[in-house]
């Protein structure tokens, strides 16, 4: 009987020791802890496809961020850059128990439903660039001041034509955040009594894919023969641009002007198709976001206006107020035209 008893009893030790080991374990290493997450940091971001020389260089940026702070990088795109291809992605991501994601969107709202998976999973979200809505992100990495880059868009092509004139816009796809908020500001830029004679006569969308946006100016050119300028506020569509005005012989005839990587535009803006354009370092802007997705991660912040952190080689950065949501911003874009473009060519 003090056999039985003893064997029973040992029995029910082994018992409740296991019981008590499994409800202060994580589960699989994805539930918050205070100040942070234990264990392994993977920090995963996803840019809106494949091939695209901005997103090569914002995915460097992050990786060299995270592999700065300790953590694990996953770098994914889609082949095309649609939210289908996306939402793909973040589901894997979802299974793998990554710490963070980082997203530029291809679409601002579709996006939301798996994000939002993400998020009830202990996922930290960030978006970077094309932004997705608040419901959907902890906090949004702007590269620059949306009112700005639009605005300084209508200055620049102003200045080109003489404010006189049909212009045109080649943008990425129909449903870029980013794309459609600068967009936007162009437009009420335009509505200024300075801009009364230059003409909107379309607004194109090249999909963010070389050939289509090869396409799309063909187009605009063959539509509007009086055509005096294209603003193409993406690096894709800007390169595409600026090859087909340089082949079709159109050198300071049809102006262009936009948001381009120096090392795709340098020779667009000595030949003269583009007397300069803007852009921000993609690199500098994936570093930031990598910081964010860190910060969110280890508790440093939540995403709240008025959280700080530290960045890196880019210092203090604050989180402030984004319509419903926040975001880190980032400075002004730089100007590139033929006095500096050397400098920079080889650069990004």
């Amino acid at each position: 009987m003090k056999r039985f008893l003893g064997g029973f009893i040992a029995i029910m030790m082994i018992v409740y020791l296991a019981a008590c080991s499994a409800s202060t374990s994580p589960s699989g290493g994805s539930e918050k802890k205070e100040g942070g997450k234990s264990g392994a940091k993977k920090h995963a971001m996803i840019f809106k496809n494949t091939g695209n020389p901005y997103g090569e260089k914002m995915m460097e940026g992050f990786e060299k961020a995270i592999t700065e702070k300790g953590g694990e990088v996953i770098l994914r795109s889609p082949d095309q850059p649609t939210a289908e291809g996306q939402i793909q992605i973040i589901e894997q991501l979802i299974t793998q128990n990554v710490d963070s994601i980082t997203i530029a969107g291809n679409d601002f709202d579709a996006l939301e439903p798996v994000l939002s998976k993400a998020m009830d999973k202990g996922i930290e979200v960030v978006s970077v660039d094309s932004a997705v809505n608040a419901k959907s992100r902890m906090v949004h990495v702007n590269q620059a001041n949306p009112e700005r880059i639009g605005a300084g868009q209508i200055e620049a092509v102003a200045d080109m034509i003489g404010g006189k004139g049909e212009i045109a816009i080649l943008s990425a796809t129909s449903q870029a955040a980013n794309q459609n908020l600068w967009i936007e500001y162009m437009k009420k830029e335009l509505e200024k009594p300075e801009y009364k004679d230059i003409k909107l006569v379309k607004v194109a969308y090249g999909d963010d894919l070389r050939d289509k946006s090869v396409s799309e100016t063909e187009a605009l050119l063959k539509s509007y023969p009086n055509l005096k300028a294209i603003i193409a506020p993406t690096t894709v569509g800007i390169a595409a641009a600026g090859k087909v005005l340089t082949d079709k012989g159109l050198v300071g005839k049809v102006k262009l002007t936009g948001l381009g990587l120096p090392s795709e535009m340098a020779s667009y803006i000595k030949n003269g198709v583009s007397p300069y354009m803007f852009l921000w370092n993609p690199i500098d802007v994936g570093y930031a976001a990598g910081y964010t997705a860190d910060a969110l991660v280890e508790g440093t912040i939540t995403g709240k206006v008025g959280d700080k952190f530290e960045a890196g080689d880019m210092g203090q950065q604050e989180i402030v107020e984004d319509g419903e949501g926040t975001q880190v911003m980032l400075g002004d874009p730089f100007k590139f035209d033929a006095d500096n473009i050397d400098e920079w060519k080889d650069v990004y």
